[in-house]
């Protein structure tokens, strides 16, 4: 039983920023006994890579940046959803929910504070603690593994989309190598375009020794001889925390030297390079960027087209889209944002003196546009995106569905011929062999595809929800807002959670 003197109360209400205490290092070494409380952290300010030194350091974050690591970090199942795009919600709901039921918050008062520290800290609560079985533990530890580590390397590291491994990793001639299934490799890996170089990651979660990164470090090695050659970091990210104490990482990496990376499969000399930052910074040069968004937020377009019409809505957010550019992290909180605060206000006002069907188009014309959003059943998260990104979803999802039905194996019809009288390791086999055929038509599609998705993407700035969704009614636009909600918005994306159910602080 949960221990009497823990109260029975409400999440309380707060503002969703805590500190993550991060620990750099060359490499594994055993866990630090309590420095991320006791040790002189450094100020940490945006980077596009390492800092300079290692060391201990305290960044701030926001539990919305966190989601968005957590729905966007694994593997891809989207090839299996073509068919189904409904069940991306189970997906979502499967890549947040850990997260929610065994994390909160305590209040921490570090030994060296650090200017600006927000003194609340990521820990496990007693639902965890007092009453969850050990094989429950090892699923959350890989989550919360998998959503500290996509969190770190692009929210404040500045590295790009990662990848699974198991698809091939970065170079077309050693793919057969990296699917080798002999070989241990780690789990992640992304190009980090200020770097200029590929990075391979390898994500550990939950009370996490020296033991696990030995093992980690190991299966970053063995990648790191498949890779050879070409310029490379490794990066062993654990995500370690215990019942009682803060959630802490430690980052241990290493660089190795060799020849730049390759352009993308099929880019010519014309095709521009993506730029340093988050992807969706660059989508009006780069069409190899717009594809990897694209990519990027499948899971999102999928639940957003298949959500019924009465859980969609729109809201407005500036049209400028440097307003959301990089600064620190991935996303910008729009409850302080002023220029968001003051357009909404404004449209809200004009509203009162404008009929309801040409409300729409008169917002626009004050430089705001409305991205579409619904709340992902089961859980307190709201995804949502722009109308130019998801004209470019649709039209990839439509090239992706077609690669499916070619492609043997691939097909509906050939689904219960495969699994038949397979053991559950034997089927497991299969979708990864399924996967990696997708991924293998995908790449060898995307010389044809830059043209279209680019074509998709600049219809959609003047195209309406209603013909984006083939429905006939357009969703509602929501001026009003909801004073529960903590949103933030990308370039590109939307993401807002309940400020009622964020992760409760330790009674």
């Amino acid at each position: 039983m949960i221990p009497a003197h823990i109260v029975d109360e409400q999440p309380l209400t707060y503002a969703d920023s805590f500190d993550v205490p991060v620990l750099f290092r060359n490499g594994p070494s055993n866990k630090p006994k309590r420095q991320w409380r006791t040790a002189k952290h450094e100020a940490w300010s945006a980077s596009d890579g390492f800092p300079a030194t290692n060391g201990w350091y305290a960044p701030t974050t926001t539990w919305r940046e966190i989601i968005k690591a957590a729905t966007e970090v694994g593997r891809d199942v989207t090839p299996h959803l073509q068919n189904q795009p409904r069940y991306a919600h189970g997906e979502l709901v499967a890549r947040v929910s850990p997260l929610y039921a065994y994390l909160g918050t305590h209040p921490v008062t570090p030994r060296h504070p650090v200017p600006g520290a927000k003194g609340q800290r990521l820990t496990l609560n007693p639902v965890y603690e007092h009453g969850t079985e050990r094989t429950a533990q090892n699923a959350a530890a890989y989550r919360l593994g998998m959503t500290m580590t996509e969190w770190a390397c692009r929210s404040l590291l500045g590295l790009g989309q990662t990848h699974h491994l198991e698809l091939g990793g970065p170079i077309t001639t050693l793919s057969n190598t990296f699917k080798d299934p002999k070989r241990t490799l780690p789990d992640l890996w992304g190009r980090h375009e200020a770097e200029e170089m590929y990075w391979l990651i390898e994500a550990k979660g939950g009370s996490v020794g020296v033991g696990t990164l030995r093992k980690g470090w190991a299966q970053l090695e063995a990648g790191s001889k498949i890779l050879g050659s070409y310029k490379h970091r490794i990066v062993l990210v654990g995500a370690s925390v215990r019942p009682g104490d803060d959630l802490f990482l430690t980052i241990d990496h290493d660089l190795r030297s060799g020849e730049p990376p390759l352009p993308p499969a099929g880019s010519g000399a014309d095709d521009a390079a993506v730029g340093p930052g988050n992807l969706e910074d660059h989508l009006g040069d780069s069409d190899d960027a717009l594809i990897g968004a694209a990519r990027a937020q499948m899971l999102a377009y999928l639940a957003l087209r298949s959500a019924p019409a009465s859980q969609l809505r729109t809201v407005p957010v500036p049209a400028d889209r440097t307003s959301r550019h990089r600064r620190s992290g991935l996303t910008t909180p729009l409850e302080n944002d002023d220029l968001t605060l003051a357009m909404r206000a404004d449209a809200r006002g004009a509203a009162l003196h404008i009929e309801s069907h040409t409300l729409r188009a008169e917002i626009r014309s004050r430089g705001l546009d409305d991205f579409l959003t619904c709340r992902i059943p089961g859980t307190e998260v709201h995804l949502g995106m722009s109308r130019k990104l998801f004209a470019a979803c649709a039209r990839l999802h439509e090239e992706d569905l077609a690669i499916a039905q070619r492609t043997p194996g691939l097909r509906a019809e050939d689904q219960p011929a495969l699994y038949h009288g397979l053991s559950d390791e034997a089927q497991e086999v299969q979708r990864l062999t399924q996967r990696r055929i997708f991924r293998e038509r995908q790449e060898e599609a995307r010389p044809r595809l830059r043209p279209l998705l680019r074509d998709a993407y600049e219809r959609g700035a003047t195209s309406d929800w209603s013909d984006l969704l083939r429905r006939p009614q357009e969703p509602k636009l929501d001026l009003e807002g909801d004073e529960g909600l903590l949103e933030a918005a990308t370039p590109e994306t939307y993401l807002a959670v309940s400020r009622y159910d964020l992760p409760p602080a330790r009674a």
